[in-house]
C-alpha cells in the first residue's frame, strides 16, 4: 500500500499514525503541497481533487479523504467501538471535525505558520470559531479520558492532528486545560510523544490495538521500544512546519 502524503498536514498524519499503530505496512510517498505536487497530470489521474492524503493499494484502486481512509484501515480494530451508538458517537466527531473545527483551526495555523500572516490580521470569524470549537472540546473532555467512551477510538486521531498544533495558528492551548491533557494522552498512545519535544514514553503496540482498546491505565512512563509498524518513506524530505 502507498500513503501519498505531505508531512505538514494534520490530515495526512492522521493516516500515517492510524496505519503505523495497527502494524499496516505502507510506503509513505512524500507529496507537497506548498509545491504544487498535488496537481501535477500524473497525481491528478490518481485524484482528480488534486488532495492528499491519498492512497493507493496493491490493485491499483484509490481511496482520498482522510476520515474515509482511516475508516478503512481500522475496520475491524479496536479504533472503531463495537457498540453501535458508540461507533455513531465516533463518526459524529468526525463529521464534526470536518465541518466545525479544521476549517478554522488548521486554516488560522496555516495561514500563520506557513503563509507568515499575523495572528491580529486573520478573519475574526476563523479566530472565533476556532476558539469555538477548541472551546467545545475542552467542555467535553473535562470529565472524560478519551471522546468516544475510555478507549482511544478514531475520534482520537482525527481530532488531535491538529488539536495538538493549535497554538502555531495562535491559539492558547493554556486556556484549554482539559483538552491539553486529552493531547497528551492521545499522543502517548500513538506514539507521537516526543515528536514535539517532550519526553519519551511508551509506543503502542500494534497487535494489542487490533485487538483490544487502549484506556487510559494502559499508558506508563517508560522507555520507548520500536514501533512494529514498517513503513518506507520515498521523496523529497520537506521543512515539518505545518
Amino acid at each position: 500500500m502507498q500513503v501519498y502524503g505531505d508531512s505538514i498536514s494534520g490530515n495526512c498524519l492522521k493516516v500515517k499514525w492510524t496505519a503505523d499503530l495497527l502494524g499496516i505496512r505502507h510506503e509513505w510517498i512524500e507529496t507537497s503541497v506548498l509545491e504544487g505536487t498535488t496537481r501535477t497530470a500524473d497525481f491528478l489521474a490518481m485524484n482528480p481533487a488534486g488532495q492528499v492524503p491519498l492512497v493507493r493499494y496493491e490493485d491499483g484502486r484509490t481511496l482520498a479523504q482522510s476520515n474515509a481512509i482511516i475508516l478503512s484501515l481500522a475496520e475491524g480494530s479496536a479504533l472503531i467501538p463495537a457498540d453501535a451508538y458508540q461507533r455513531a458517537k465516533m463518526l459524529e466527531w468526525l463529521f464534526w471535525e470536518q465541518y466545525s473545527h479544521e476549517p478554522y483551526v488548521a486554516v488560522a495555523r496555516f495561514q500563520v505558520h506557513y503563509l507568515g500572516k499575523a495572528v491580529a490580521d486573520l478573519e475574526p470569524r476563523i479566530v472565533e470559531r476556532g476558539k469555538g470549537a477548541l472551546t467545545l472540546l475542552d467542555e467535553q473532555l473535562a470529565d472524560r479520558t478519551f471522546l468516544v467512551g475510555d478507549a482511544l477510538s478514531l475520534a482520537d486521531i482525527a481530532l488531535v492532528a491538529y488539536t495538538r498544533v493549535a497554538h502555531q495558528g495562535g491559539f492558547d492551548l493554556g486556556d484549554y486545560p482539559a483538552v491539553q491533557r486529552w493531547i497528551a494522552r492521545t499522543e502517548r498512545a500513538l506514539g507521537i510523544w516526543a515528536s514535539l519535544h517532550r519526553p519519551s514514553l511508551r509506543w503502542g503496540d500494534a497487535e494489542k490495538i487490533r485487538r483490544q482498546p487502549v484506556r487510559a491505565a494502559d499508558f506508563r512512563a517508560t522507555t520507548p521500544a520500536p514501533c512494529r509498524a514498517r513503513s518506507r518513506h520515498r521523496g523529497r524530505r520537506q521543512r515539518r512546519h505545518r
